[in-house]
């Protein structure tokens, strides 16, 4: 029987290194030593999640409780995750003073560090996805099998506690039973940016635009379609035209990828929010949604992941040629060059480099994707804001902006910047923030970290001021990033590949 405290403990451990083998090793040190029925919600809070995913838990009504630690360890982690589901299940009248009791007795049953540690996991403030890696890899060392196994099952069903599960009841056999299921989505498959067009082509290539839009995933079985986003949220009720659109396909079941974004009367692509607003709305709005799909994962019967490139885009071709994201498969570096002009002049972001011989890989930015901007941008993670003076004041205005940890550890600070806010931007995120805020300061407001914002910037230089390193030049805002998670922000070390070289 494994105790909350040692779940608390090893997260603790993992905090305190920034060794990326003593995390591993500590968090496959406790998975070893799981029966079955933990193993799933110990994984869950190893990776900084709630068993079951979120429960409906806001910070205002955990800063509420005062509640009296236990004396000593009691609490399980199939306790924690039968008081989690019951929080989940709270409905109705009276609903926020049942849950308020349903909090303030768990955390009555955890001692104080317990009960750190179950609202900082509560609040969201430990739901970064940055430990993903790292739990993969020690899954993989607890189970005894090789680390790749474990993520591609992780990329098939999405959920990394039931993956843990199958490797440590199974090994390899249960691993390799996991497959695409139609209806259920699978981690998309991720970029890394490059310097130029022409160092991103290398061997055989495709070029296509990269569009200002939103990442979507569209799975059909006969006449039932899905629509996911980029974090795995079904959206389908939001984006009826999709929907039409998927069902008109000529093919009996399909899963692609692509992107959807909203067109003005020339063509040219909406403002990213006016997309993004589509798909948290309760009823279809006038904007269409217009998609584009670059990969096709599944066709009529046959899983397309394992293969190249080339072989999905050929079934791509098959199943939706009309509505293909505007590509030069095998392009000459002119034909290459003018591609990246065309979309440019068309009002999208630049270009996407894919290796045409590359499977379909989730999670991972890897090189067989590289994309092209001629802007310098970053996706960065919020972590706190100070209050703005003279014309901002009772706003919260300057970023405190961090880069994602890749060895699991909690976002690294790499700058502020409080320009390219709007009055409009301002309203909401001082609105945001303070929903979000776990602690303060005269000046400074700190939030839970898992708002991405993405900066534009001059570039970057060598600083002792941030834990980073580095420093951002002339960093601005570009927009909030609704459809991405702390997990997809970019790492400290994107941020550091941007130092002048010389």
């Amino acid at each position: 029987m494994v105790l909350l405290a040692d779940v608390v403990a090893t997260s603790a451990a993992v905090a305190a290194t920034r060794s990326r083998n003593a995390k591993t090793s500590a968090i496959a040190d406790l998975l070893s030593r799981l029966d079955g029925a933990e193993v799933n919600p110990a994984t869950a809070l190893l990776a900084g999640e709630l068993p079951g995913g979120r429960a409906g838990v806001g910070w205002s009504a955990l800063s509420a409780l005062d509640v009296e630690p236990a004396s000593e360890p009691a609490l399980t982690v199939t306790d924690v995750a039968a008081a989690v589901d019951e929080l989940r299940s709270i409905r109705g009248s009276g609903s926020a003073r049942r849950r308020a009791d349903a909090l303030g007795d768990l955390l009555g049953r955890a001692t104080a560090r317990e009960q750190e540690f179950l609202v900082r996991i509560l609040g969201g403030e430990l739901r970064q996805g940055a430990l993903e890696g790292v739990v993969i890899e020690a899954v993989a060392a607890a189970a005894g099998v090789p680390t790749e196994p474990v993520r591609r099952a992780f990329m098939l069903s999405g959920q990394l506690p039931v993956t843990a599960e199958e490797a440590l009841r199974g090994g390899e056999p249960a691993l390799a039973a996991f497959h695409l299921r139609v209806g259920r989505p699978v981690r998309p498959m991720l970029a890394s940016p490059a310097d130029d067009l022409d160092s991103a082509l290398s061997g055989d290539v495709s070029v296509e635009y990269k569009l200002d839009g939103a990442r979507i995933q569209v799975h059909r079985d006969g006449d039932e379609v899905h629509v996911y986003t980029r974090t795995l949220r079904e959206i389908t009720s939001a984006v009826p035209e999709l929907v039409d659109l998927v069902r008109g396909l000529d093919c009996r079941s399909i899963v692609l990828d692509g992107e959807t974004l909203a067109l003005d009367d020339s063509g040219r692509p909406r403002p990213f929010q006016e997309t993004m607003g589509r798909f948290g709305a309760q009823n279809p709005r006038e904007e269409l949604l217009h998609p584009y799909f670059f990969d096709c994962l599944h066709l009529d019967g046959a899983d397309l992941l394992d293969l190249p490139l080339r072989r999905r885009l050929d079934a791509l071709e098959r199943a939706a040629p009309r509505h293909r994201i505007p590509a030069a498969l095998s392009p000459t570096a002119e034909r290459a060059a003018e591609l990246l002009d065309e979309a440019l002049a068309a009002g999208h972001e630049g270009v996407m480099v894919k290796d045409l011989d590359s499977p379909y890989a989730a999670g991972r930015r890897g090189r067989a994707w590289r994309k092209v901007k001629p802007e310098h941008t970053l996706d960065l993670v919020v972590l706190a804001a100070e209050w703005g003076h003279g014309r901002r004041r009772g706003r919260l205005s300057n970023l405190h902006l961090g880069a994602r940890d890749p060895d699991g550890g909690p976002p690294i600070m790499v700058g502020k910047t409080f320009k390219g806010l709007t009055d409009e931007l301002l309203a909401w995120q001082t609105a945001e923030f303070l929903r979000r805020e776990t602690g303060r300061d005269a000046h400074t407001v700190h939030v839970v970290p898992d708002l991405v914002v993405e900066v534009e910037l001059d570039g970057v230089q060598t600083s002792t001021r941030y834990p980073g390193g580095v420093a951002l030049r002339f960093a601005r805002v570009l927009r909030y990033r609704p459809d991405k998670d702390a997990a997809s922000a970019d790492t400290v070390e994107a941020v550091r590949a941007m130092l002048p070289r010389g």
